[in-house]
């Protein structure tokens, strides 16, 4: 068993920790204070094809389609500088680009997916409703059927990318009121007419990172925008959150990184009491649990990302480095602030960020509670 990492893959580390520190670290403070991301920074990452990861260049992407750790890496060395910049690139790859590019049509690849891969256009995916959010089933946005196009009406929430994207995955009911069966997946361009923005959500954490309301009123979407088949929305919506739980992992191990790196820094120049506070017992423990916990997120998250690129079901994977990775965050965080004392809540030091960054991981892309779920059911199906 071999846990190294390709050459390639220590290159990709270096040159996207390099960038991150370069472009995204100088400005992470001011994009959370005003609840935007950095045009610059959007400019600099489509310029490193960062938002066309896990697409082949044939499409405009970077070619990692076959190298899930590396885009991994990539997500992770993000999210060390800036969790807001990682979850806007992981989830225009992973939920959005990747799925075009799996289950889409050729004519489809050519008009949505390489605008997208390139970076001229960002993507959000549109699952979550008032009434649908844990239960991805109780979708009620519904696509009703008229000639040879669908008419869309409802509303999305909770939305990444949402108020910013030019190209929506919209899970719709196409069917029966309260059948899973009949759900489909529509690629929708938000300059179609009945499209709008709603409410813009104002954050604890990733404030920088855009979520949004969709609002859908006679949304008309031509039959050939339909992603895979009708019916397939919810089976489709599924295998596409299991491979965007990796990514998410990623950033979360990233950030959670980040916690540690602060924390030993901070306890290797705080002095009390006539020395270092990092030779007091009380904060070794607290470093060797939050380095402890955040490698385990890592291993997974890498193990993960490697049964998706042997072609094996890595559902289960994705759902362990989710909620192990989120978890490490939220603890390292917690521990990184403790660690500052009162300096730890002043937004001067990056770890109050943190912090509330990290609560927001375990959260979205699936709660913990839900993986929790998903990861029982699968050993009580399984059973020995």
């Amino acid at each position: 068993m071999d846990f190294s990492l390709t050459e390639k893959q220590k290159m990709i580390r270096k040159i996207t920790r390099e960038f991150a520190e370069e472009y995204i670290a100088p400005v992470a403070e001011e994009s959370d204070k005003k609840s935007e991301l950095d045009p610059i920074v959007f400019k600099k990452i489509k310029e490193m094809k960062y938002f066309g990861s896990c697409i082949p260049e044939e499409y405009g992407g970077a070619g990692l389609h076959d190298d899930t750790i590396a885009f991994a890496i990539i997500t992770e060395e993000i999210g060390r500088i800036d969790a807001s910049w990682a979850i806007t690139t992981g989830v225009h790859c992973s939920v959005v680009c990747r799925p075009i590019y799996t289950f889409g049509t050729e004519e489809q690849k050519e008009k949505f997916l390489i605008p997208l891969a390139k970076g001229d256009k960002l993507g959000a995916f549109a699952l979550t409703e008032a009434n649908a959010g844990s239960d991805a089933g109780g979708v009620q946005l519904t696509a009703v059927k008229d000639g040879d196009e669908w008419v869309l009406n409802g509303s999305k929430i909770f939305a990444t990318n949402g108020g910013i994207a030019n190209i929506l995955l919209v899970v719709a009911r196409t069917g029966g009121k309260d059948s899973r069966k009949q759900l489909t997946i529509f690629i929708v361009d938000t300059d179609t007419p009945g499209y709008s923005v709603g409410v813009k959500e104002d954050k604890l954490g990733v404030r920088a990172s855009n979520t949004s309301e969709l609002v859908f009123d006679n949304v008309r979407v031509p039959d050939e925008n339909i992603l895979g088949n009708i019916g397939d929305g919810f089976k489709l919506a599924l295998s596409i959150l299991d491979y965007g739980r990796i990514i998410i992992a990623a950033q979360c191990v990233g950030l959670g990184q980040a916690c540690l790196e602060a924390a030993i820094k901070y306890a290797n120049e705080r002095e009390q009491f006539g020395m270092k506070i990092g030779r007091f017992q009380g904060i070794q423990w607290k470093i060797a649990d939050m380095a402890t916990s955040i490698e385990s997120g890592r291993l997974l998250t890498y193990k993960a990302a490697y049964l998706c690129d042997q072609g094996k079901d890595y559902g289960l994977a994705s759902s362990m480095a989710k909620l192990v990775a989120s978890e490490a965050a939220m603890k390292a965080a917690h521990q990184a602030v403790q660690i500052h004392g009162g300096y730890g809540v002043m937004k001067a030091y990056n770890v109050e960020r943190y912090f509330r960054d990290a609560k927001v991981a375990e959260i979205y892309e699936g709660t913990s509670e839900i993986q929790r779920l998903v990861i029982a059911n699968r050993y009580l199906k399984r059973g020995f």
